[in-house]
């Protein structure tokens, strides 16, 4: 196995390890639940509400090197959960400020959560992190339409949808007007739950929508699309 690029203190690299291998014994006792990608089910929402279903692993590194290749110091998540893939997030827009002057003081991390639980147990993991992964993380609690509404600058850099499907495409939209032309949105599972995402990329595909999109050999479809206006 390649070496881990994650630039990281030792014992962040050790919560990441278990975090992930706690993520990989949970979603095997639920792997024959496909439906969970694309239902909004009341009852499914109770099964997933304690579910440690993180992004997969080398997804997470991709999604790092490739904030680092782009310099982003700009990043919105959709769809937290416990805050794993969000640290991956939080340590490459660091490391990204880092070298360059005058960067944004903000936290450069935007996080979206709807299940307080969720929310609470992602604070407690980023508190293990310490306090400069906690500081370019700004969580959002509630209705991630809402919460993305208002206080979003413009030049979002980079987008990740780990969400349900019927939230993807609203989010976009929601989104849409503050990304710099350039921003990328990934999106998770677009051949598992193709289905759920029909609207969403049939709307990343339509005649001068802006989007361009490229489906990665990840497991599950991991769709990498780039926007870029026509001005």
């Amino acid at each position: 196995m390649s070496r881990s690029p994650i630039e990281a203190p030792q014992h962040v690299l050790a919560l990441l390890n278990k975090l992930h291998k706690l993520s990989i014994e949970q979603e095997d006792r639920i792997k024959g639940d496909k439906a969970r990608f694309v239902s909004t089910d009341a009852s499914l929402d109770d099964l997933m509400r304690d579910k440690f279903i993180a992004l997969d692993e080398d997804k997470c590194h991709f999604v790092y090197q490739l904030i680092r290749a782009m310099g982003a110091t700009s990043v919105i998540e959709a769809g937290t959960s416990f805050g794993v893939s969000t640290i991956y997030l939080a340590l490459a827009v660091r490391e990204n400020k880092k070298s360059r002057d005058g960067a944004k003081v903000k936290p450069g991390v935007i996080a979206t959560e709807n299940e307080p639980s969720k929310a609470a147990r992602a604070r407690q993991h980023w508190a293990q992190c310490g306090s400069e992964v906690e500081a370019e993380i700004d969580l959002r609690e509630g209705n991630l339409l809402e919460t993305l509404a208002t206080d979003v600058e413009q030049g979002v850099d980079l987008l990740l949808l780990d969400i349900w499907t019927p939230l993807a495409l609203p989010t976009v939209k929601v989104i849409q007007s503050k990304l710099r032309p350039g921003a990328v949105i990934l999106t998770d599972h677009t051949l598992t739950a193709a289905a759920g995402y029909k609207e969403l990329l049939d709307y990343f595909e339509a005649p001068d929508s802006g989007f361009h999109s490229l489906t990665l050999p990840y497991s599950g479809g991991f769709e990498m699309t780039v926007y870029n206006p026509r001005k």
